[in-house]
């Protein structure tokens, strides 16, 4: 009974307020709903709906109490003072504005300081931190997450079902892009966070197509697109579908202990003989569809940089092979002079040589499969430029047609003109990764399971904010970023509208 004496005194406290009458009245009411006859009767889901619905009501009347007992404390000034050096001495009083919240929409009356000729300025919108439009930081908050996972119609759905708050597609839309402002600037103050480690540096990208709209590709593929000429109007046929993407570049950084193996472990089949590979660790992940893949590449750089800033670490490079790409990469580190081992994937070397494969042998047969297996291992220990003339000579001593070894001499010119990449011999010894699984799935998860959905067409700024968001979330930064994201929104919006000394009178 005692802890009970302190809550009754504060809800009796609470009822004197005049700003919360109407939220005790809705906390009431909900009460006596749920002791009454009819309420008894009902099943659990209804009662939890009824609750959802009229506790997002008691929480919206809440927060209105509270909007309205700090305005009743809001005391008029003298003046205020803008950044412009201009005094603004006429108070005009009780300016409400709207406010859309996740327990529905709300009024914010505050004083606005005003001068003609000029904006005027509202120092509660500053201590309350605001956003220029109607929508809280809650809502905002929301929208960012729920469109970073699914698509903007269910986005708008999923606020709509899940809150008391409502915002429309292209609000939603407006919103995101606005929440992904700060990416760069985040990651940017993160300079002097140097990892205490010895284990490798792994750096990794890839990129992946998105359809955008045809005003937002990028020039040389927007012009291939107006020459394009469609057999049908209400599809495309086959070979039509090219020039409708735009390239989003992929990259990842993380940390990983050194992990030795030897070529036959890595072949063989019989899971029962595998070694359980070691963790990943700080893992961050991010693309851009906006930026060039150049400028990507050189963020992971930095990113790689920030971490090992005096290089004592191992750093190894995976990338697929992508001619471009390396280029880039090899272009980077040789102009921040970083030393890095280049790794080619393994897995993509492999899908060359069952495409090779398939012209000495019928598919889904066990010769096939010994064959690659061959090879692989082969390639494993350092062989790679041998392998490359032997599947070449065979294509020749059993008088395949150009067309019928097309694969053979792909896979051997792909051999041989990436084997300073291939030395897998040496890097399985060292333990360093030799397979781009973790950049693969990013592009799964950042691009394919959201950006890639059936039908959609995007806009550069819409799919670039996704993009950010997703990168955010999937790297564990969404918590910090937010904090940080408010701190520059109250900056943008309010603490740059005010003179430096006015700023320390109203904190």
């Amino acid at each position: 009974m005692p802890a009970r004496v302190p809550m009754i005194e504060a809800y009796n406290n609470l009822l004197k307020l005049e700003s919360f009458i109407s939220a005790t009245q809705q906390f009431e009411a909900l009460v006596v709903y749920l002791a009454s006859q009819g309420a008894c009767l009902e099943q659990h889901g209804n009662i939890e709906q009824y609750l959802q619905t009229a506790g997002n009501e008691l929480l919206r009347r809440l927060l209105q109490g509270h909007l309205d007992h700090r305005a009743t404390h809001e005391r008029p000034r003298q003046s205020v003072t803008g950044a412009d050096g201009i005094r603004r001495t006429y108070c005009r009083q009780s300016v409400p504005r709207r406010l859309a919240t996740v327990f529905g929409e709300v009024t914010v009356t505050r004083h606005a300081y005003q001068k003609r000729g000029h904006h005027s300025l509202y120092p509660m919108d500053q201590e309350l931190n605001l956003s220029a439009d109607k929508y809280s930081d809650g809502l905002r908050q929301r929208v960012a997450i729920e469109s970073s996972k699914s698509s903007f119609d269910e986005t708008v759905r999923s606020i709509a079902f899940n809150t008391g708050g409502a915002v429309p597609k292209r609000q939603s839309m407006q919103l995101v892009t606005k929440a992904a402002i700060d990416f760069e600037a985040f990651y940017q103050t993160r300079a002097d966070q140097k990892e205490s480690t010895s284990n490798l540096l792994v750096i990794t990208t890839d990129a992946k197509g998105i359809v955008m709209h045809k005003e937002d590709l990028r020039e040389t593929t927007k012009q291939a697109a107006a020459k394009q000429q469609h057999k049908l109007k209400s599809r495309l046929s086959p070979g039509e579908k090219a020039n409708r993407k735009r390239m989003a570049r992929v990259a990842s950084v993380y940390t990983t202990p050194c992990f030795e193996r030897t070529p036959e472990q890595i072949i063989r089949s019989n899971k029962a003989h595998n070694v359980k590979r070691p963790s990943i660790t700080n893992k961050r992940i991010w693309a851009s569809v906006e930026r060039s893949s150049e400028q990507v590449i050189q963020e992971a750089m930095e990113e790689a940089i920030r971490r090992d800033p005096d290089q004592q670490r191992d750093w190894v490079v995976l990338v697929d092979g992508e001619t471009s790409q390396l280029a880039s990469i090899e272009a980077e580190l040789k102009a921040q002079s970083l030393g890095a081992t280049v790794i080619v994937d393994f897995i993509h070397v492999l899908e060359y040589l069952w495409k090779a494969a398939r012209c000495f042998y019928s598919l889904d047969t066990d010769e096939i499969e010994q064959w690659v297996k061959g090879r692989g291992l082969k390639i494993l220990q350092g062989k790679c430029v041998d392998v490359a003339a032997g599947m070449r000579r065979r294509a020749t001593v059993e008088g395949l047609s150009q067309d019928r070894r097309k694969a053979v001499d792909t896979c051997a010119n792909y051999l041989q003109k990436y084997r300073d990449y291939l030395k897998y011999d040496r890097y399985l010894e060292k333990g360093y990764p030799i397979a781009t699984g973790v950049i693969e799935g990013a592009c799964r998860h950042l691009i394919n399971d959201r950006l890639g959905i059936t039908g959609a067409r995007w806009r550069l700024s819409s799919a670039e904010a996704i993009l950010k968001i997703r990168s955010i979330r999937s790297s564990g930064d969404f918590e910090a970023y937010w904090e940080f994201h408010k701190k520059n929104e109250r900056v943008r919006n309010h603490t740059s509208l005010y003179a430096k000394s006015q700023l320390l009178e109203a904190a």
